[in-house]
């Protein structure tokens, strides 16, 4: 039988979610988590990557296995054994195809900018000094939902197919101590939020026109866009799947 797990995890201790060798993942910790409570090897499948340092506050993963009679007990075994800084929420019955991959028709991240020191704040938002131009950097989110070719903002040498992603929702907002930028889009590239915030912070910046934005992403050239802005103040925030599958 096909299981969906919801889980979140702050990424600071882990090269990212997908397993590799020598390297300490989400998705090996949990691997290791199911085989200990399963009696039985359980590979998982994740949503996606999240790069190294980058943070979850939901995600979901399927598996498979024998039929589970008591899901509430296992969620329990499960965040006994994890490390404090995974925690599984649900774990759930889903239809046999169903996939936490391919089935995802949305994700959604915020990235955390802060404009003055607070060492409560520092291990999970990017500290901007300067002031920013919000007003600027918002028009520039707007205007990336009328383009869906991003190469210029992905990591080079990805094996992709296609560099098309069409955004849905791109926007600033203010909070009392923080400045967070929200995205939505059905896929992502790798690196591709990171650099979209490094780009955008450029131009509140006034180090590159908002004009500039059509020319860097009609380039298709990753050293025209700007430079990548610190993992450690991004989180994946949501997944949105057919009600079929996930109906909250």
């Amino acid at each position: 039988m096909r299981y969906f797990i919801e889980l979140a995890y702050n990424g600071k201790a882990y090269f990212g979610w997908q397993s590799q060798p020598d390297a300490v993942t989400v998705q090996e910790s949990l691997e290791k988590a199911l085989f200990v409570l399963l009696q039985q090897p359980t590979p998982i499948t994740g949503a996606g990557r999240t790069d190294t340092g980058v943070h979850a506050t939901r995600y979901y993963a399927h598996f498979d296995a024998e039929e589970i009679h008591d899901q509430a007990s296992l969620i329990y075994k499960l965040n006994s054994v994890l490390p404090e800084d995974i925690a599984v929420y649900d774990v759930f019955k889903v239809p046999e195809e169903s996939h936490a991959r391919f089935d995802a028709l949305s994700r959604s991240y915020k990235y955390q900018v802060i404009q003055h020191k607070n060492p409560f704040l520092a291990e999970r938002s990017h500290f901007v000094k300067n002031k920013l131009d919000v007003e600027s950097m918002n028009r520039a989110a707007e205007r990336l939902k009328n383009y869906t070719d991003f190469k210029c903002f992905s990591k080079s040498k990805t094996d992709v197919k296609t560099y098309n992603c069409k955004i849905t929702e791109a926007y600033w907002e203010k909070t009392d101590d923080l400045l967070i930028f929200n995205i939505t889009a059905d896929r992502f590239l790798r690196n591709m939020v990171r650099a979209i915030v490094g780009t955008l912070l450029e131009i509140g910046l006034h180090k590159i026109k908002m004009e500039d934005l059509h020319r860097i992403i009609e380039s298709r050239d990753r050293q025209q866009a700007g430079t990548s802005v610190p993992a450690k103040a991004l989180f994946l925030t949501g997944i949105t799947y057919p009600g079929s599958i996930v109906s909250k």
